[in-house]
């Protein structure tokens, strides 16, 4: 399945469409009858690599959603954000015009979502009319599959764009232009299409598709459902400009929160997935390991020549190596306060941060690489790293590791938080335990304090998720859309504006951090010893180690022009107002009057 991308344009022929007008033209008559098509399973299952083709196309996911949704909040920023007025950075700051020279045309990500939706729309049309699915496992599994990648493409449109036109069949004439739709209609449609999407899927490991993370599973499409339901139950900016919760009783949070704890309870009691340890979850990833019943549920596979996943989120080499012909990494990194938010005996910290980059010696292109200290303000996420794949990437543009949609830890923690609003912490306190003591494995009082911390009350434990949450899925971009579900997004920001600040001028809890960093290379010649990054540590101890070098450990550089913290959100704008991108003007132009971006000014 990583490889068939390559060759998904085949499948593209049997379902295929253009990009156009609002969003998509009219499809084009099909090569194949769908009779012929959906009465054979090895041809039917031909249908998902064109559906993917969608999803890795140059300015879809691979180059634009990945790497720009989930900027900026209090984990995650763009790491050229204090160039204020770039386009790039205006995707991140809630200061997002509708003509942005990196989204605004006609092959962009909300263009190709929609194209992979209307070649699904297609394919579940041809499966129920000639699939024979209630008798033809293979062809249920299919109608499966195919139902839980709308479902993800509707998601993550939502998630980018708020409210979208809803497109559920086939596209004809009478519908080629349709206005933004309330997404509780949506939200609706998705939830019972995955309920329908489980119900025909095998659980991990149960079939051979299900056997690799790159196709759906049971498990899966219960888990998104989770995740859905929980986008659903929370806050949102809504078409009336306003932030508040659904008004569909169907909506309610009582009601998503319920099948929030059946869907992850189902996965937990299933023992189809497990916890790793934190590192091993990420060398596994990088290694490009794609058996199911790990951690990773599913993950959008991406050819060696296709997906930016390390070029944009993974640790910055700054020049070709032994490990990567490209000298990239680092478009987005992690907010600098999380380094200090980790507890130091905390496993994640420095697997998901990483205060360093690679650089080389000599002009040989596969001359060994060493590790050099970065800045404060450009620190990287460590869990994409061209050093642990076992292979060299040779595209000069691409990387080709696949994206983990969603691992296991996301299912516990989306437990616990249900379980805690519906029966109370101490009924919860199980599932949060699973993620404390994987945090702490050499200190198990540390974990057992912050669990009781937590089980105080709700309260305290709503608080103790939405901080797990952040520290469990650094760099994995899903703060953005947990803070605007909680209806937190303004609070998190000032509370990070306010962080960045005392953090850059030594105040508050800061106050006492040494004013550098000290080093030495390591007796591999590759690694390096960093000392000066914890609370407690003092530049008299620093220098007293007689490390080889020093730095200042700073996150303003002599060209700045902005502070981090008043970069993070565009002067003078409200996070809460700007919560979604807008629909890019060409879409807007070619909509018939129908669409607007009204709700977000």
């Amino acid at each position: 399945m990583k490889r068939i991308i390559n060759i998904a344009v085949l499948a593209a022929t049997v379902l295929s469409v253009s990009a156009c007008k609002d969003i998509l033209e009219a499809p084009t008559k099909s090569s194949l009858d769908e009779s012929v098509i959906f009465s054979s399973p090895s041809l039917a299952e031909g249908v998902i690599p064109g559906i993917l083709q969608s999803f890795g196309e140059t300015n879809s996911y691979r180059g634009r959603y990945l790497v720009y949704y989930g900027t900026n909040t209090d984990v995650e920023i763009h790491n050229s954000l204090k160039a204020i007025d770039d386009d790039k950075s205006r995707l991140g700051n809630y200061n997002t015009t509708f003509d942005n020279g990196q989204m605004n045309t006609d092959n962009n990500a909300y263009a190709k979502f929609y194209e992979g939706i209307e070649r699904a729309n297609m394919a579940i049309r041809g499966l129920r009319t000639y699939g024979n699915v209630e008798t033809d496992a293979q062809m249920a599994q299919v109608l499966g599959e195919v139902l839980v990648l709308r479902a993800v493409l509707y998601s993550d449109l939502i998630k980018g764009w708020g409210d979208v036109p809803a497109r559920f069949e086939p596209i004809n004439t009478e519908t080629t232009y349709l206005p933004r739709a309330d997404r509780d209609t949506i939200y609706k449609q998705l939830l019972a299409d995955l309920d329908e999407a489980a119900n025909l899927l095998p659980w991990p490991n149960e079939s051979s598709k299900t056997s690799s993370v790159e196709h759906a599973s049971k498990a899966f499409a219960k888990g998104l459902r989770a995740r859905l339901a929980l986008a659903a139950g929370g806050y949102a900016q809504r078409l009336d400009g306003t932030v508040r919760l659904s008004q569909d009783p169907d909506l309610s949070k009582e009601k998503m929160y319920a099948i929030v704890k059946q869907e992850c309870l189902d996965i937990i009691n299933s023992n189809t997935q497990r916890l790793l340890g934190f590192e091993e979850v990420f060398r596994r990833f990088n290694q490009e390991n794609l058996a199911a019943g790990g951690e990773s549920m599913w993950e959008i596979p991406f050819s060696e020549g296709r997906g930016r996943v390390i070029f944009d989120l993974g640790v910055r080499h700054l020049k070709t190596s032994q490990y990567t012909g490209q000298n990239r990494g680092g478009t987005v990194g992690p907010n600098p306060i999380m380094l200090y938010e980790f507890d130091e005996d905390d496993a994640r910290r420095f697997v998901s941060i990483v205060p360093y980059e690679w650089d080389r010696a000599g002009d040989v292109a596969d001359a060994g690489a060493f590790q050099v200290p970065s800045s404060l303000g450009r620190l990287y996420f460590g869990k994409y790293r061209y050093e642990w794949m076992g292979r060299r990437v040779t595209s000069t543009n691409d990387d080709g590791l696949n994206w983990m949609y969603m691992r296991y830890a996301d299912v516990v923690l989306m437990a616990a938080e249900a379980i805690n609003e519906l029966d109370g912490p101490q009924a919860a306190a199980p599932y949060l335990e699973m993620i404390l003591n994987r945090a702490f494995p050499t200190n198990a009082a540390k974990a057992e304090s912050l669990l009781a911390e937590a089980t105080a009350s709700k309260t305290a434990f709503f608080n103790a998720i939405v901080d797990q949450r952040a520290l469990e899925f650094t760099g994995e971009m899903l703060r953005k859309g947990d803070l605007i579900r909680w209806n937190l997004l303004g609070t998190k920001l000032a509370e990070a504006k306010e962080k960045l600040e005392q953090l850059e001028n030594r105040t508050g809890k800061y106050a006492n951090l040494p004013e550098k960093i000290y080093y030495q290379t390591n007796e591999d010649d590759e690694t390096i010893t960093i000392y000066g990054l914890n609370f407690g540590d003092t530049d008299a101890a620093g220098a007293a180690l007689n490390y080889a070098e020093s730095k200042t450990w700073t996150m303003v550089g002599s060209s700045d022009a902005n502070t981090l913290w008043d970069a993070l959100v565009y002067p003078g704008k409200d996070p809460n107002k700007q919560q979604y991108w807008p629909i890019w003007q060409f879409f807007i132009e070619n909509s018939n009057g129908l669409l607007n971006n009204d709700h977000l000014n």
